[in-house]
């Protein structure tokens, strides 16, 4: 019977050869992706930029710093591979930052699909225990947080306002699209490099190892109140760290299943855009939320996360050995 699984590695080694770490390389890596996020994010800084609310209103000057800042892990984790791991042709460079398709056409949509479920699941559910804790409300009657972001023009109108949330619906589509090549610039420096580079440590170490790179990479964001508006800079570090920690595995299992970046590239897009605005599609404008307490880097996202996590651990889904395309098929 043929073997239908492979290694979680880049060069694909015999399972039983444990290979070594190779820290000159992710040294490399690690430089190369914080410097350049923060130098990215230094016009920011210099300006003397906070983010204070939770909307989702940015500007251009914003805009272009942060999508400079997302292709830099991918920038980092080519030039380590050219230069300290020897990966020079573009077939060396694709296979070890894990650029393959998973099977077919029809497999490599349904890993899609799954992969944009996943998360959008999780937050449904965060949201719903956030909701028992009293810290968000829904408001599924007028969609009044809806309104608020989206359909400014329909404020107090009564009802469901089908016709702006169809428009928003159809915008999500070629909104993703654009996004994708950003969560790309970081994927292949998270799941394409880091993780599997980490990988020989045993598998705990290589997703905390990971997951806490990913937090401290957002340094530049989370002092300007990015992902935390109006928090201590240190307090909002720590809470990434965490939120990072605990969703890291989860990327990693879409994309250990499928032995490709392409489901977490996907997951990773989902989580940033549709997620975010989902908060404020089914918010009740007038009960305003906070981000240490609602969403999926909330210490009650930590909850729905961590038992996600934990589950994903207990059924051994969390292993550095992947299904091929035809049997990891959702």
């Amino acid at each position: 019977m043929t073997d239908t699984t492979r290694t979680f590695s880049d060069d694909g080694p015999d399972p039983a050869v444990r290979p070594r770490v190779e820290w000159r390389g992710i040294a490399l890596f690690v430089a190369l992706a914080m410097g350049g996020a923060w130098l990215a994010m230094l016009p920011l800084l210099i300006s003397g930029f906070q983010r204070t609310g939770t909307d989702l209103a940015m500007g251009v000057p914003e805009r272009i710093s942060i999508a400079v800042m997302m292709f830099t892990p991918a920038i980092a984790a080519v030039v380590a591979l050219v230069t300290v791991h020897r990966r020079r042709s573009l077939r060396a460079l694709r296979t070890s930052l894990g650029l393959v398709l998973p099977g077919s056409p029809g497999a490599l949509a349904r890993q899609i699909l799954f992969a944009a479920a996943v998360p959008v699941a999780i937050q449904l559910a965060i949201l719903c225990l956030c909701a028992l804790a009293g810290t968000y409300r829904f408001d599924l009657a007028d969609f009044s947080g809806f309104r608020s972001q989206f359909a400014p023009d329909t404020m107090g109108a009564q009802g469901v306002p089908w016709a702006a949330l169809a428009g928003w619906a159809l915008a999500l589509l070629p909104a993703l699209l654009v996004s994708l090549p950003q969560f790309f610039g970081e994927e292949l420096g998270w799941q394409g490099y880091l993780l599997p580079k980490l990988a020989p440590l045993g598998v705990a170490p290589a997703l905390i190892g990971t997951g806490a790179v990913f937090a401290l990479w957002h340094g530049p964001t989370l002092v300007m109140g990015g992902q935390y508006p109006g928090v201590p800079w240190p307090m909002a570090v720590g809470m990434m760290l965490v939120s990072t920690v605990l969703l890291l595995p989860i990327l990693a299992w879409l994309r250990m299943r499928s032995g490709s970046v392409w489901p977490a590239v996907v997951a990773h897009t989902m989580i940033s855009t549709v997620c975010i605005q989902l908060t404020w599609v089914l918010a009740d404008a007038d009960a305003p939320f906070h981000p240490l307490t609602v969403g999926m880097t909330s210490w009650l996202g930590w909850v729905v996360m961590g038992g996600f996590t934990a589950f994903l651990a207990l059924t051994g889904r969390l292993r550095f050995a992947a299904p091929t395309a035809k049997d990891a098929a959702p």
